[in-house]
């Protein structure tokens, strides 16, 4: 009776609304899985334990703890987000200068080679040194993504948000996906493919804050004894919210923008105390970070570098405007709003390609580096295409090449490829306006903006922000020479911001923490009206076409996310047609036989306990109650009964029961195939009034689904048990029963579809 639909995948139909247009029933037979489809709900997925169990075990420990205890763990709680905030920088830093000092050594070898063979002819050796350059370590972190850890694909946030919606998924909180993570990053983005670094540092965060708020490590299967009271799902929850906070601020050096993430793009569950430790711990990541990078660079105590995505300082007449301009925003904002939906449809047509025939993992990592392969040969390609030449001293690349220009210039086409994707991001924000012509900026921003879908979604670990800052920021230059033309004191920078903040926002659709993170970026909130408007403007009208592209890969994993209201229009489907039965459930004195049974049998999380008399003779329609509700006790909870032998009939046991029991295994609980049942023992019996939740969350079996999925949401629970009006038990609701009413909007219009669950996805 747990997320895998516990008793009946699909039961019913839509019964007293089937006759509404606005709902569709989605019936494609259970063994037939369409790759690739946005209509099945994957039933592998559990859902976390948010909800608090507040059994005997749970008051007694209660009563112990005093008010002194209260104190402590509210302290060792603002400790542990110091050290999140600490711990996240430092990782930024360490992939920073990982990456600045490969970078370096990288493009510095290019350079030399390209102005040696730039005279006598021999471009093709520079070529081959930069493939060889970009293939090696791509290969090397495509391989260990792909073989040692797949969580760590991509930049992690869609996975982080599933977490923090209240979904189990598997090792994405290890300490080992974090070495993949950071290992791979550094990979990619050294590999020169279109990938940054600031997504994935959200994904490291939340990992720290996992990982030093338990204790203890699975990965090292080391366990200090300590912060045991801290092993709960619901507290977890909280720390890893502040951990993506952390790595926000880290990335951006954008403290405010990482609260308001965490609130907008990833938790679900918020308080006013969350806020404070949350924005504590952003700030304190944020001044690491500055602390230790400026020191690094020369210039301790001045905290000149306040993110790993600098976008350099704006004077405040770069970023002046007038209401004349307001119109030009809106219409960038468009613009990237349709480019945005253009790039999450062919990213999923893309992905569904993958998922059809890139299957193996050799594949995978050949995809990978034919990518990384490509991108090279366009770049390169693109430096001997296009002889965009300025005199030195306009550019501020570190390594401007003299590839088919004269003496004393520079090839502004390969400076934008012959540096990270950041630096190109501050070229393009800063760079004069001379310095890039329009067909260098045009030829640019296509190649990145195509390349950057093929990117996104391979074997690698890397984000997607700042490919679509650097392609948005591209073509918003473009449109800022035009403007030129009209205004000649126009800053082009300003466009170049306000294109990247449109092509991002039309990607991810973020709106308020974007519009935050990218005024704490610039240092400079006067242009603020402006990036809200284009970041509005192009949510809408991406939506209008397309989801976001979190989302997609998020439906194209079949995560039963749910989502912040219940379907509109659905307050005449009732409990009776949501919920799965029939329940299986437990005596309130059970045989250990009974319940190392049902456990083998079943793979649900959560059983009703009920009276020992069953009513035969009452019944909801179809539906058969299974006797009057006393309580809920979780699958976990019986397997430490069972494992330590908490049985009537061994008195001792008793003695040495307590929440630490409980929380001892805590996340990773054993099988119930592991644990040795004597045959004598299964005819003991378990009391399980002691340790089940006397006080679960009920509903009448006439309720609505609105009114149950706001009870779902705003409690985070993953259990609704459904009574008749004898307090009988007659079924009962999971995550899976109520995300497969599944709301869609597509250009102007709105419906209701319901989707299959499927162990096969």
């Amino acid at each position: 009776m747990n997320d895998k639909n516990n008793h009946s995948l699909f039961t019913t139909k839509y019964g007293t609304m089937a006759h509404h247009e606005q709902f569709h029933s989605f019936s494609e037979r259970e063994d037939t899985v369409p790759i690739g489809s946005l209509n099945i709900l994957s039933a592998k997925y559990e859902s976390l334990d948010y909800e608090i169990v507040e059994n005997y075990v749970y008051r007694d420990e209660e009563r112990k703890k005093g008010y002194q205890f209260v104190v402590k763990k509210n302290v060792v709680r603002w400790a542990i987000f110091f050290w999140i905030g600490v711990i996240t920088a430092v990782i930024g830093v360490i992939i920073d200068l990982s990456i600045e000092i490969i970078a370096d050594l990288k493009f510095g070898n290019v350079k030399e080679y390209i102005d040696t063979c730039n005279k006598k002819n021999c471009l093709w050796q520079p070529y081959i040194l930069l493939l060889v350059y970009n293939i090696v370590p791509v290969l090397i972190g495509s391989i260990l993504v792909t073989y040692i850890e797949p969580v760590a694909l991509g930049s992690g946030i869609p996975q982080v948000k599933c977490y923090l919606n209240g979904i189990k998924i598997p090792r994405l909180v290890r300490v080992k996906t974090l070495f993949i993570k950071v290992i791979g990053v550094i990979t990619t983005v050294v590999g020169g493919m279109c990938g940054g670094k600031e997504g994935p540092m959200i994904h490291a965060g939340a990992v720290v804050a996992a990982g030093i708020s338990q204790g203890k490590s699975t990965t090292f299967n080391k366990d200090c004894g300590v912060l045991k009271y801290f092993r709960e799902d619901h507290e977890k929850r909280d720390f890893v919210s502040g951990g993506a906070a952390a790595g926000v601020a880290a990335a951006f050096g954008s403290p405010v923008g990482g609260v308001l993430f965490s609130l907008e793009e990833g938790a679900s569950f918020w308080n006013q105390a969350l806020t404070w430790r949350i924005f504590f711990a952003s700030m304190i990541s944020t001044f690491t970070l500055n602390s230790v990078l400026s020191a690094y660079h020369g210039h301790p105590g001045e905290l000149t570098y306040w993110g790993l995505l600098n976008f350099g300082k704006f004077n405040n007449f770069a970023l002046s405007y007038e209401m004349i301009e307001l119109p030009i925003f809106l219409a960038m904002g468009v613009t990237g709003g349709l480019l945005g939906a253009l790039f999450c449809h062919l990213n999923y047509k893309l992905t569904i390609f993958r998922m059809r025939h890139l299957v193996s993992c050799w594949k995978k990592v050949l995809e990978a580096v034919l990518v990384c392969s490509i991108t090279a040969t366009v770049g390169f390609l693109l430096m001997l295409w296009e002889n965009d030449c300025k005199p030195l001293g306009l550019d501020p690349t570190k390594h401007p090449v003299q590839l088919n220009c004269n003496d004393g210039e520079y090839n502004s086409m390969a400076s934008l490829w012959l540096q990270v994707p950041e630096a190109s991001v501050r070229s393009f924000f800063h760079d004069p306006a001379e310095s890039l012509k329009v067909a260098t900026l045009a030829y640019f921003a296509v190649s990145f903006y195509f390349l950057t879908i093929w990117t996104y979604g391979l074997s690698v670990s890397a984000g997607i922000f700042i490919p679509c800052l650097a392609t948005g920021a591209a073509w918003g230059r473009l449109i800022g020479i035009g403007v030129q033309c009209i205004f000649p004191n126009v800053d082009v920078g300003k466009y170049a911001l306000i294109g990247a903040a449109s092509q991002l926002g039309g990607v991810v659709r973020m709106t308020i923490s974007l519009t935050i993170i990218l005024i704490e970026a610039t240092g400079d909130i006067t242009f603020g009206l402006p990036l809200m408007i284009c970041l509005l403007t192009a949510k809408w009208i991406g939506d209008y076409f397309t989801e976001s592209i979190y989302d997609i890969h998020i439906q194209l994993s079949g995560i039963p996310l749910m989502a912040w209201d219940p379907p509109p229009l659905s307050s005449n489907i009732f409990a009776t047609e949501v919920m799965a039965h029939p329940v299986a459930v437990f005596k309130s004195k059970e045989t250990v036989g009974k319940i190392v049974d049902t456990l083998k049998k079943y793979t649900y999380n959560g059983f009703p306990v009920v009276d020992d008399i069953f009513s035969v003779d009452s019944e909801i329609g179809d539906n058969k109650s299974n006797g009057r509700l006393r309580g809920l006790i979780l699958r976990s909870q019986l397997i430490v009964l069972l494992q330590n032998k908490v049985f009537n009939e061994v008195p001792s046991a008793w003695d040495y029961v307590s929440l630490t029991t409980f929380r001892q295994d805590y996340p990773r609980y054993s099988d119930i195939d592991g644990i040795e049942i004597l045959d004598s023992e299964r005819n003991y019996t378990v009391d399980l009034l002691r340790f089940m939740n006397p006080s679960p969350y009920v509903v009448q079996h006439m309720a609505s689904l609105p009114r149950i999925f706001r009870l779902f949401r705003a409690m985070g629970l993953r259990h609704i048990v459904v009574v008749n009006d004898s307090n009988e038990v007659v079924g009962i609701v999971t995550r899976k029963d109520l995300t497969r009413y599944k709301v869609w909007r597509h250009r102007g219009t709105i419906g209701v579809v319901e989707l299959k669950v499927s162990a096969k996805l």
